[in-house]
């Protein structure tokens, strides 16, 4: 059985499926773990949905943030963003089983046979693996449960930036989504600075490094894989590995195969 992690897909459906191809994926023997973001801003989110939900166990995703986007959306009076490409999904005959099914998806996966986390996002410094899953949970639990619009409604905000375990309540809630969701670079004292979305070579503040830069908790013998940064290139930053190498600018689709001891790259261009 093989294993690969895939980069976000942003409803680049054809050039998903043709990855797929390169890399020989069998559904019925091998499993695809996804970084999130599975839909929004690009041509096709819903056959995205639609396929990957079709996979069922051979498929594990975890949430990314334009896809708590579209669950707030549908589920509340949110509103759509100019730059949104949801409509197909909103006006789906499915869309009600689909969304139910993309609501129950996690914050985070963790095999510990392959040694590997699964996140969109990252893992806040200071976390362990144990502490990163339990505050997930905090999370799913609230989006699963019968209250689930209230946390959608609030989720939205930057504050507050530092984590506290004394934190409660949807500023708790909100700091562990933003963590998870939407973490690139963090201030010299471990808040989140959710503003800077550049590359590390080109970011002018000096006061910010990347989120896996600052010393571990998680991460210091655990490999994680995450998306979501498109303007950082695909590569292995320690035990990190970054796979959003921005198909939906035009540039690739990334897979990383992670059964094996030493972890293997494929892409394919969006150009084509």
């Amino acid at each position: 059985m093989a294993v690969y992690v895939i980069g976000d897909i942003q409803g680049c459906y054809r050039n998903f499926k043709k990855l797929l191809k390169d890399i020989k994926f069998k559904s019925d023997k091998d499993k695809i773990w996804l970084v999130g973001d599975l839909v929004n801003r690009g041509p096709d989110s819903l056959k995205t949905l639609r396929y990957i939900k079709s996979l069922e166990s051979s498929a594990v995703t975890v949430l990314g943030n334009h896809d708590l986007h579209l669950l707030s959306v549908f589920f509340t009076s949110n509103k759509t963003r100019e730059s949104d490409t949801l409509r197909q999904v909103l006006k789906a005959v499915d869309r009600d089983e689909l969304l139910e099914w993309l609501r129950f998806r996690p914050l985070m996966h963790f095999d510990a046979d392959l040694n590997f986390s699964l996140v969109h996002a990252g893992i806040y410094p200071g976390w362990s693996i144990s502490q990163a899953l339990d505050l997930a949970s905090e999370v799913e639990r609230e989006l699963q449960g019968d209250n689930f619009t209230v946390f959608l409604k609030e989720m939205y905000g930057n504050e507050p930036s530092l984590w506290s375990e004394e934190l409660t309540g949807i500023p708790r809630l909100r700091f562990i989504t933003n963590a998870f969701t939407r973490m690139r670079y963090l201030n010299t004292d471990a808040s989140l600075e959710l503003c800077c979305k550049g590359p590390p070579d080109k970011t002018k503040n000096g006061h910010v490094k990347p989120w896996f830069e600052f010393k571990p908790v998680a991460n210091k013998f655990n490999r994680v894989a995450f998306g979501h940064w498109s303007t950082l290139p695909v590569s292995q930053y320690g035990n990190h590995f970054a796979l959003d190498s921005g198909c939906l600018w035009g540039g690739r689709l990334t897979a990383l195969r992670i059964d094996k001891k030493t972890p293997r790259w494929f892409s394919r261009s969006c150009h084509e």
